[in-house]
């Protein structure tokens, strides 16, 4: 090699390290960005982002598509485009008590099913795609078994079914025998009836993957009490109720009924079922966010998520610290008929406060953490007060809309006090509330884990009810 081409070939290596060494800090860089748990990129699928198939998130009995707030944050963050996530709001979200029954403001499993189907539909056609994941949450796995057994397994890929009571709450013909939870009742027999030669308890043509607990599910327990029975009622149901014969049947050790969906290990559970590879990173914060949902209210006593026009929406934002307002309201709306009370740009450092009213309802106070990312899932659903609760001095709560209080295994407080009401053993209960009494306005301070959230009190005597609402 002449002295000449040892000069290039040297030129050439030390331009190639530079670059090199380039690229490796435009990674570091991008793997600080503030609000990424993990930051690394390494591990996600090379699948690009108009690659991945669409995927539809179905909620359980009585809930809204807001529980999918973190779910989608999560596959956002990993390169998901946010146009081919769709979590879907039943409008009427409770059970039949007899599914053969009609019932004002509830749904059967047939309803359910076909709302299911015209939103895959609208899906698939808006997107181009071809088929569709399912992912579903307690009530929402007969939703999408149902819409596979009757509707075909064409237009999906995958299914994902966290915590659904696949062989029932109970299995008895003397409690409730029509009921959809009942796994001794018309819905679950004929849904878990062997539709192969096998013997399979899932319909062909799709893959199933189920999550469970190992004990924490209140929905999965050999006894009543947490469906209104005695503890010595007998369910004929154990903690392998929501597996299924022909399903990746897994156990997500410690989670509850709702975390065997919503939290952060079940959404690597369901990314790497749908790509074959874990995620990256955990949710990545955004600079600046847009928050939006619907106002939605009661059926008589039945939660519905139909949108409530005429409520009254303001948003302040807070000092973190104490819960105090920074100035005027960020936004100040009255819904129309859809039930929208944004679009509202902040950042996300800011914690919030939804003050929300509407007749018949309390004024409620909803304090949140600072969103790391945009939402247009972001429902708010005013409370309603009794005339004894408006003797208190002031009415604080604490709520977990995507898991329950587990004294066992979390820890928390509200107002530097045990959670009211959350004893040991299983996790069943979503929300606490003090009542305190007559005092100037003040901080208290609700926790949970690492979140931390401060809300301000406010006169029950005038209608008033603060809570603080978690992410987690």
């Amino acid at each position: 090699m002449s002295h000449s081409q040892t000069v290039n070939v040297q030129r050439r290596s030390r331009v190639l390290t530079s670059v090199t060494a380039l690229i490796a800090s435009f990674v570091m860089l991008a793997c600080s960005i503030p609000g990424s748990v993990t930051g690394n990129a390494s591990n996600s699928p090379s699948t690009s982002t108009t690659e991945r198939p669409p995927i539809v998130f179905v909620h359980g009995n009585g809930d809204t598509a807001g529980l999918w707030l973190t779910t989608l944050w999560r596959f956002e963050s990993n390169g998901w485009a946010r146009d081919r996530l769709l979590a879907i709001d039943v409008p009427n979200p409770l059970a039949r008590d007899d599914d053969a029954v009609a019932q004002p403001d509830r749904t059967s499993a047939a309803e359910n099913a076909a709302y299911l189907a015209a939103e895959i539909d609208a899906l698939l056609k808006r997107t181009g795609a071809k088929q569709v994941v399912l992912v579903g949450n307690s009530r929402g796995g007969n939703a999408i078994r149902t819409y596979v057994r009757d509707y075909g397994s064409a237009k999906v890929s995958q299914a994902v079914l966290g915590g659904t009571p696949n062989h029932g709450v109970w299995a008895s013909p003397d409690l409730r025998p029509g009921n959809e939870f009942n796994g001794s009742g018309p819905v679950l027999t004929r849904l878990n009836t062997p539709q192969s030669p096998e013997g399979l308890e899932v319909s062909p043509g799709v893959k199933w993957m189920t999550l469970r607990s190992d004990g924490n599910d209140k929905f999965a327990q050999p006894t009543g009490e947490w469906m209104g029975q005695s503890k010595t009622y007998k369910t004929n149901v154990d903690v392998r109720g929501p597996e299924l014969k022909g399903a990746d049947n897994r156990v997500l050790p410690g989670l509850d009924h709702r975390e065997v969906s919503y939290h952060q290990k079940a959404f690597e559970q369901t990314f790497q079922f749908i790509t074959g590879s874990l995620p990256g990173r955990d949710i990545v914060a955004q600079a600046q966010v847009v928050l939006d949902g619907r106002v939605t209210g009661l059926a008589g006593n039945s939660p519905t998520n139909l949108p409530m026009a005429g409520a009254i929406v303001q948003v302040f934002a807070l000092d973190c610290a104490s819960g105090e307002r920074r100035g005027a309201a960020l936004l100040s709306r009255t819904t129309g008929a859809d039930g929208r009370w944004g679009p509202l740009q902040t950042d996300s450092q800011t914690c919030l406060e939804f003050e929300y009213t509407a007749t018949g309802f309390a004024i409620t106070h909803q304090y949140r953490s600072p969103f790391p990312r945009s939402s247009d899932i972001v429902f708010l659903r005013p409370l309603r007060i009794s005339d004894a609760d408006r003797k208190a001095g002031a009415l604080v709560s604490i709520t977990r809309p995507r898991g329950y209080f587990g004294l066992d295994r979390d820890t928390m407080s509200l107002d530097d006090q045990a959670l009211p009401g959350i004893g040991p053993g299983v996790p069943g209960l979503a929300s606490a509330r003090l009542s305190l009494p007559p005092a100037p306005a003040r901080t208290v301070v609700a926790r949970f884990n690492n979140e931390r959230i401060a809300l301000r009190t406010w006169p029950a005597a005038q209608g008033h009810v603060a809570v603080a609402e978690l992410h987690q």
